[in-house]
Formats: C-alpha cells, structure tokens, sequence
C-alpha cells in the first residue's frame, strides 16, 4: 500500500469515528467513557496522517 493511500485510508477512518463520537455525544445518556476513549483513537489516528504526510513533503 502507498503512504498516500495510507492517508487516505486513515483519513476515512478519522471520519468515521468523528461521525460515531458525534452520534454518541447527542444520545441522551451518552457513554463519557467510550467518547473518551474514540476523542484517543481519534486522536492517535490524526497524529499518525500528520506523520505520513510529512513524510510525502
């Protein structure tokens, strides 16, 4: 796989668990713990496109 469609596909993933956490924020009795924990997953993934990216420049 390229780095490029490696970013790509962190990209999507990045959205997707934005979307989630989203989805979990609004529910009425929303999981402050699991929104924690995707907020880090949300986190590490963006860290890693940054890496990648600065890579490719």
């Amino acid at each position: 796989m390229t780095i490029e469609a490696r970013i790509r596909e962190l990209g999507n993933r990045h959205r997707q668990l934005d979307e989630t956490i989203q989805r979990e924020v609004w529910r009425p009795a929303a999981d402050e713990l699991q929104v924690r924990e995707l907020k880090r997953k949300k986190l590490r993934l963006k860290e890693e496109i940054t890496s990648l990216e600065a890579r490719v420049s």
